[in-house]
């Protein structure tokens, strides 16, 4: 990645961080986007070049977590059915809420952002719009040589768990359960709803067909 790039996967993330703390701190509704730019120091018209509206600079976290997940399922061995590679990598993604844990700040920003999240249809919707994006994605690091419908009907699956254990951890975060014992319980849930799933998709795909890069 060369200067430039560098220079502007720092702002977005500046810009990121920023409107993430002033959610926590304030609540979603209550933070505009003016003051997101000022606190993050760039003009509005540069944080707008980076997220188009204040919902996309709520789940850009969201959007990054997704670009992760499908890397990790693109870049799997050869020969690693999909469900292994995103089993592997959602119960590593439990780790951050034990991380929250140690953090009390944190984990005040987390159960308030989880509240806002509740408490708002716009949110709501625009995270549907971030999950149907990762599935599409998730579909396309699947095995080339499967049907395009199949590879959906696969993604959508596997993705469903994700979503199903978000909802779940959030209503428990916004509750201000312990979140140690919500990520021992994530961890717990996403074995077994995988393992229901794995008489179906253990294999997907299998042998050592080839997958789009």
């Amino acid at each position: 990645m060369g200067l430039r790039e560098r220079k502007k996967a720092q702002t977005r993330q500046r810009i990121a961080d920023t409107a993430h703390r002033l959610f926590g701190e304030r609540g979603f509704q209550q933070v505009t986007v003016a003051e997101v730019a000022r606190e993050a120091d760039v003009a509005e018209a540069t944080l707008f070049n980076y997220f188009p509206t204040k919902e996309d600079l709520f789940y850009s976290g969201l959007e990054e977590f997704g670009a992760r997940l499908v890397e990790a399922v693109r870049q799997r061995p050869a020969g690693e059915p999909a469900l292994v590679a995103f089993r592997t990598f959602l119960l590593g993604e439990a780790e951050q809420l034990d991380r929250i844990a140690n953090d009390q700040v944190a984990l005040e920003h987390a159960s308030a952002n989880a509240r806002v999240v509740l408490a708002s249809p716009a949110l709501q919707t625009r995270e549907r719009q971030v999950l149907a994006g990762i599935a599409t994605a998730l579909a396309g690091a699947l095995d080339g040589r499967t049907a395009g419908p199949v590879r959906h009907a696969v993604a959508n699956a596997l993705l469903g768990v994700h979503t199903a254990l978000l909802d779940y951890a959030r209503e428990r975060l916004a509750a201000a359960e312990s979140p140690r014992t919500i990520a021992a319980d994530v961890r717990a849930h996403t074995v077994e709803a995988l393992a229901l799933l794995e008489h179906g998709l253990g294999n997907f795909p299998s042998g050592t067909a080839d997958r789009l890069g």
